[in-house]
């Protein structure tokens, strides 16, 4: 190519320097301004040439590196769990070689490391990056960081609680056990502040290093997660009116304080209710983090083009139905939760029988309307012509993957109960309404993941709308025309059409009701153990093993849906 232009630039001198008969010996001054203008023409294509080969091997050689890079951080990632996971089940299952503060100890090392490389990322990484680095808009938005600092501060409250608790026991047991909800407290101020900041981070430089350590955050997060569900499930287990042969007090010795260990003050018993309820919030945030280190992780190296990014805007006057009837739900459901909990601790088997009955009834009720105003959200999307959204984006597709994958832990209870009742038949009106509530949550599953992937992939409201007035404006039309267009324009912004309105009230109630559905399991809900038509058929070990594991991914599925419902409300 290079030598075809040196020819292409010759034969150009030739003809403007070409002499006539009549002409001087000196070349006119234009023909040689013009030849000037041709070299420089020449010098600037072969530095534009050289800057895109340089740039083609950096990217190749960024392309190599990524392969590796991606490699060795997923190999410590999965070490790292898997050691977690044996670690946690051990000090569940055996109070004697492996113990509570075996675990606590592994947990205080990876907190650790995690937070020493969170301080090299800021201090080094992040410094080095600053002219190169570029920023995913779409990354942790700021409603996601803010619900992350809100359950790192209930989370925060929890360590608070841990440490009074634990340090009435520590004459008669390990400091272990005060010293592990203290660094905790510490990682979670500290992480909290990191995924504030860098959260939308796209890192160029340091990409091995901050691979590896995004996994070793990720890894960390999901092994407190993976302890607190252990210690959370126990402790729901922990049911003395539950007619079973297997007791679940066999292996919860190990996450308590000794038997011939006592508090040296009066309030630990305050304490240790207080902060079993505080788990939720904790379990929460460990998903949020592993989920935006995710997002970090996959950007890193990504270099992204800040041109076109428009920001859809929060107006919650725009919507007035779907929150009051989402509203007036959740406070029915909190009273029924709240007699639930209170009747069902009762010894008289008739009062349990109708505190079961009352949350049958709830759930139906409030997974029913969910379901009719799904089935309406999706009917609005085959009428709706805008256009489905391609481009590659990290924090969408997780999105998506964790609604999914999190749905199949309630999908696989709900199924368990529908064989189960089947099998042996509808004997009374609470296996009716059980196998009712579980043929319409999976109903419920299936609709609202529909409608939040449809919603998540769609064309923003606001871009298309941006388009629309630049392809007007760029068209001649009368003044006329233009005044009726904007008075138009101006009526849009105030009322918008109908099928933008009614998606915002459908997510604005949607929100709301999972919520609710939340708070109920998160909070102590067990009717999978209250009645116990599985326990019989399954016996109490294989149900316990299905509620344990699919119960905490249907319970993050609820928060992750609210905030996956609010991001297609932004977007509508």
């Amino acid at each position: 190519m290079r030598t075809v232009a040196e020819k292409m630039l010759r034969t150009c001198n030739l003809l403007f320097t070409r002499k006539t008969p009549n002409s001087d010996v000196e070349a006119h001054p234009s023909n040689i301004e013009t030849a000037a203008q041709m070299e420089n023409i020449q010098h600037l294509h072969d530095m534009e040439a050289t800057r895109e080969y340089v740039h083609h091997v950096g990217a190749v050689a960024e392309r190599a590196h990524h392969g590796g890079g991606c490699l060795l951080s997923g190999i410590v990632c999965i070490n790292v769990l898997i050691l977690g996971c044996a670690l946690v089940s051990s000090s569940a299952f055996n109070s004697v070689s492996v113990t509570a503060v075996h675990r606590q100890v592994f947990l205080i090392v990876l907190l650790t490391l995690t937070m020493l490389w969170m301080l090299f990322y800021t201090a080094v990484t992040h410094c080095k990056n600053k002219d190169l680095m570029t920023q995913d808009s779409h990354a942790g938005p700021v409603w996601l960081r803010a619900g992350l600092v809100l359950f790192g501060l209930l989370g925060l409250l929890m360590d608070i609680f841990k440490m009074a608790n634990y340090i009435g026991y520590v004459h008669c047991d390990s400091a272990v056990k005060v010293a592990f909800p203290a660094v905790q407290a510490v990682f979670l101020l500290f992480q909290t502040y990191f995924l504030w900041v860098h959260a939308k981070d796209c890192v160029q430089l340091h990409t091995n290093v901050t691979r590896c350590g995004l996994m070793l955050m990720l890894s960390t997060n999901l092994v407190v997660w993976i302890a607190t569900v252990t210690e959370e499930s126990i402790h729901q287990m922990d049911t003395p009116y539950l007619n079973a042969s297997f007791s679940p007090k066999m292996y919860r010795d190990s996450y308590d304080q000794g038997v011939n260990c006592s508090c040296s003050h009066s309030a630990c018993s305050t304490f240790k209710e207080a902060f079993y309820y505080l788990y939720p919030f904790i379990i929460e945030y460990s998903l949020f983090a592993s989920a935006m280190a995710y997002v970090m992780w996959k950007n890193v190296g990504r270099l992204m083009d800040d041109e076109g990014q428009r920001r859809a805007k929060f107006h919650r006057k725009e919507v007035l139905a779907g929150p009051a009837l989402g509203l007036l739900l959740v406070a029915v459901g909190l009273v029924t939760f709240v007699v639930y909990e209170v009747e069902i601790t009762l010894e008289d088997h008739a009062v349990r029988r109708s505190a079961l009955l009352i949350h049958f009834i709830m759930n139906i009720v409030i997974v029913s309307l969910m379901c009719v105003f799904t089935a309406a959200g999706c009917v609005i999307y085959r009428l709706d012509r805008r256009r489905h959204v391609s481009e590659k984006n990290p924090a969408r597709s997780l999105d998506v993957q964790l609604l999914v994958g999190a749905s199949m832990g309630q999908l696989i209870i709900s199924y368990f109960s529908i064989v189960a009742v089947a099998a042996t038949g509808a004997q009374d009106h609470l296996d009716a309404l059980n196998l009712s509530w579980a043929v319409l949550m999976v109903l419920q599953l299936c609709l609202q993941n529909y409608f939040i992937i449809e919603g998540l992939h769609r064309e923003p409201f606001h871009i298309m709308q941006e388009d629309a007035q630049q392809t007007n404006a760029r068209s001649e039309v009368s003044e006329v025309a233009r005044r009726q267009k904007s008075t138009r324009r101006l009526m849009a912004g105030v009322r918008p059409n109908w099928k933008r309105r009614m998606l915002k009230e459908l997510c604005a109630f949607l929100m709301l009701t999972n919520i609710m559905l939340w708070i109920m399991p998160a909070f102590g809900a067990r009717p999978q153990f209250d009645h116990t038509v599985e326990i019989k058929f399954y016996k109490f070990t294989m149900w316990t093993a299905v509620v344990n594991i699919g119960l905490p991914f249907g319970i993050f599925y609820r928060m992750h849906s609210v905030a996956s419902l609010f991001e297609v409300y932004i977007l509508s």
